[in-house]
């Protein structure tokens, strides 16, 4: 896992990029000056989405050796021809099987799938991306299109939005919920705050503004957690929330008229997650492979991201009229999805059996991705006992 860094630490971004950051800056800083302020989470939305600036809509590299991180698909293919077999599970029971991608990255966990689909004959009739970035979708055109046949690439249609009617499908979201835009909250000895955004115009910077929190949602759940984590050194705790999983799972409850959805990222049950000792919170950035806590580092080149509370996943996937199917460790899903069938090509020479393991160790190792990256599956019409959650599942926790 990259190790953390303090700001001071991180390699100076080239002249071209600290212009970009500086665009992106100015507009936040107008936006600033029109509203006089703005919540954190209106703060990152800007940083990560602003069109063409923001740092997942511009053009900057972001996954693999020249980015900022690597991801689970990246890896080793491994990965996604088992999130294929756990889809075909589900695909055999739907009257039209499709697939619904959301945050393709660079079109490699499609590629896979699709291939490994293709490969043990589950029928296909769309394998959707739902993507904003018009430069990351041309990106995946290309990945697919150099990968695929003819014939599967034709089954791929990019959309910029859910699908407008309800179709049978498999949705995956493989690391989108931690890039959801979050509220910082600040538990001081006597209040509760929360984190908004003011820019020091004589340091010329952006920096933290905790005010008292006015919103009866936002207090409600600091109250909450004022009495599961008990008194508070004057040091404060500080912590995230994301308001939108539930509005997010309601809209794709609304296009999914049968089959599973499969969400994985990095995250903890919420009281994991809410440790009276997690006194820093999650909040993470990530820039050129270095892990560090300035979201105001540079503006839209790097990543900024928090851990998810898998548990108020579960509670919102209840309430928008999903059933939780499952939840476990990504180590377990794999296993349970075939990972150690796929894992002993014998006629394979030695050095790509050894590439192999490692790759299998960094996916499935508890100090590398195994334990900290978890799935959680809810499903819709679909009545199916999920391989991916065979070996163990964890639904007890949440």
């Amino acid at each position: 896992m990259p190790q953390n860094h303090t700001h001071k630490e991180l390699p100076r971004p080239s002249d071209e990029a600290i212009q970009h950051s500086r665009q992106l800056s100015k507009k936040i800083r107008i936006a600033l000056a029109r509203h006089k302020e703005m919540t954190f989470a209106q703060f990152m939305q800007k940083a990560l989405y602003t069109p063409n600036l923001g740092y997942y809509s511009n053009n900057l590299p972001k996954i693999g050796g020249q980015g900022d991180f690597i991801t689970a698909p990246e890896i080793s293919p491994i990965f996604s021809r088992c999130l294929a077999r756990q889809s075909e599970q589900v695909l055999q029971t739907l009257e039209t099987p499709n697939i619904v991608e959301l945050g393709a990255g660079r079109g490699t966990m499609a590629k896979d799938i699709l291939l490994e689909l293709h490969r043990i004959g589950q029928p296909l009739e769309r394998y959707y991306i739902i993507e904003l970035s018009a430069n990351l979708q041309q990106r995946q055109k290309e990945t697919l299109q150099a990968a695929l046949p003819t014939e599967l690439f034709k089954k791929v249609s990019w959309l910029s939005q859910l699908p407008s009617t309800p179709i049978p499908a498999v949705i995956f979201a493989n690391e989108v919920l931690d890039a959801m835009p979050f509220e910082r909250l600040r538990i001081e000895p006597h209040h509760a705050l929360r984190g908004y955004v003011r820019y020091d115009e004589t340091k010329d910077r952006f920096e933290w503004h905790y005010q008292p929190i006015t919103d009866r949602p936002l207090q409600k759940f600091a109250n909450r957690l004022i009495q599961h984590i008990g008194d508070v050194s004057e040091l404060g705790y500080e912590t995230e929330i994301n308001l939108h999983i539930k509005p997010w799972l309601e809209s794709l409850n609304g296009i999914l008229s049968q089959g599973a959805v499969f969400l994985i990222d990095y995250g903890y049950t919420r009281k994991e997650y809410y440790q009276p000792a997690r006194v820093m919170g999650t909040l993470r950035c990530h820039y050129q492979h270095r892990v560090h806590q300035n979201p105001f580092f540079y503006p839209g080149l790097q990543d900024i991201t928090a851990h998810v509370d898998f548990t108020a996943v579960a509670e919102a996937g209840f309430e928008s009229g999903f059933k939780v199917a499952g939840y476990t460790t990504q180590a377990n899903f794999l296993m349970g999805s075939g990972l150690l069938e796929m894992s002993a090509p014998s006629e394979a020479e030695i050095t790509e059996q050894l590439k192999l393991a490692q790759q299998i160790k960094t996916l499935t190792l508890p100090n590398e991705m195994g334990e900290s990256f978890k799935v959680i599956a809810l499903t819709k019409q679909c009545d199916l006992s999920l391989i991916g959650f065979s070996v163990r599942d964890l639904r007890h926790q949440l």
